[in-house]
């Protein structure tokens, strides 16, 4: 890194998210100008995984301790051949890594959440300082861990009074009364590609099964009585609980695969509108792989008072990876990059490990 009153800074940034689609990869510039934070976005990518490594993912948790530190390894020599190769197609070598890994626990409340992939490696085999494990800190704070991309919100994307995502789970996040608060709503795409696979497609491209689809009404009824959505945030998703408390809600109604993804997309729908109707008719923008269902975007217009600002298709696809390098850079400047009026921490703070290259 540069000496300390350096106020341009260059990062990639690594997303891996629940959805198992693949590894984002951004390489970002990020500006100081005195007053706030400017960001562009030199190129970025994604690498889909292959079935070994979606099965290997999707498979972490069933592994013993040994299985698991050693996938931990392997994932992180694989994140660092995936960012080696793309730095060497950039014009600029950037002088930090930041990288989300892959989340295999998130369990808070229990004081768990892994992510793996590990950063040594990286650093490693780039030669370049990596951040890493920006979870764990939050969660031994007493904090959820999650949503942890608000500060990039406020700081980075502050013209939207409302920032949505639709990743594997979507989360919200706008400002309060002065503090910003954000928090996951519901499963999106975790279970939307799930059902899309058991019809043999990979998903649900642009939301055309599920609009072919006719919402059952009990199933819809008992997805939106689940005891998560009426507690109050901080509150966040992980796999498990889609696991233990989701998917058998799917498994108990014998309907077609079309009906399942019908409703689940109008569950995900009234959620979304129910954690924003509240808020002042306000500029919401939505990002993620979920913005890409103009089936769900067109039902989520058609009930919110909201204007809903769906950006371009760099923004849409790579704004985590985005604001993961973003964390990574307050990191590595000691600057907060966890809120804890968003995840219940006792305190902010300043999150993520470091493992140095040699650059």
């Amino acid at each position: 890194m540069e000496s300390s009153d350096q106020k341009t800074y260059r990062v990639l940034g690594l997303m891996s998210g629940t959805s198992l689609d693949g590894v984002d990869l951004a390489c970002c510039k990020f500006t100081f100008d005195g007053y706030k934070w400017n960001h562009h976005v030199f190129d970025a990518i994604t690498v889909s995984y292959n079935e070994e490594w979606r099965n290997a993912l999707g498979n972490a948790q069933q592994l013993d301790a040994r299985g698991l530190a050693m996938l931990n390894v392997n994932y992180g020599r694989y994140l660092g051949k995936l960012a080696k190769d793309f730095i060497n197609l950039q014009p600029h070598v950037p002088q930090l890594i930041a990288s989300h890994g892959h989340t295999v626990f998130h369990i808070p409340q229990s004081g768990l959440t892994l992510q793996i992939g590990h950063g040594a490696e990286l650093a490693a085999i780039t030669g370049i300082n990596t951040v890493c494990d920006f979870r764990s800190q939050d969660v031994a704070l007493g904090g959820q861990g999650a949503p942890l991309v608000p500060i990039g919100d406020r700081l980075l994307f502050g013209d939207f009074d409302i920032c949505i995502n639709l990743g594997g789970f979507s989360n919200i996040s706008f400002n309060k009364n002065g503090q910003r608060i954000a928090f996951d709503i519901s499963p999106v795409n975790i279970v939307l590609n799930h059902l899309a696979r058991m019809a043999g497609m990979e998903f649900d491209r642009g939301g055309a099964m599920a609009a072919s689809g006719k919402i059952h009404t009990e199933m819809l009824s008992a997805l939106n009585d689940l005891s998560f959505y009426k507690k109050n945030p901080p509150k966040s998703l992980g796999r498990e609980w889609v696991e233990d408390f989701f998917n058998p809600l799917l498994n108990l109604f014998d309907i077609s695969i079309t009906d399942k993804l019908r409703t689940v997309t109008e569950h995900i729908v009234i959620q979304l509108n129910k954690n924003t109707s509240n808020l002042p008719p306000a500029k919401m923008l939505i990002t993620g792989g979920g913005a890409h269902n103009g089936f769900l975007i067109q039902r989520l217009k058609e009930i919110s008072k909201h204007h809903i600002v769906i950006p371009d298709e760099k923004t849409v696809d790579f704004k985590e990876a985005v604001i993961f390098a973003f964390l990574g850079l307050l990191r590595l400047l000691d600057q907060p990059n966890c809120l804890a009026s968003v995840t219940g921490a006792s305190r902010d703070h300043v999150s993520g490990a470091i493992y140095s290259g040699i650059l």
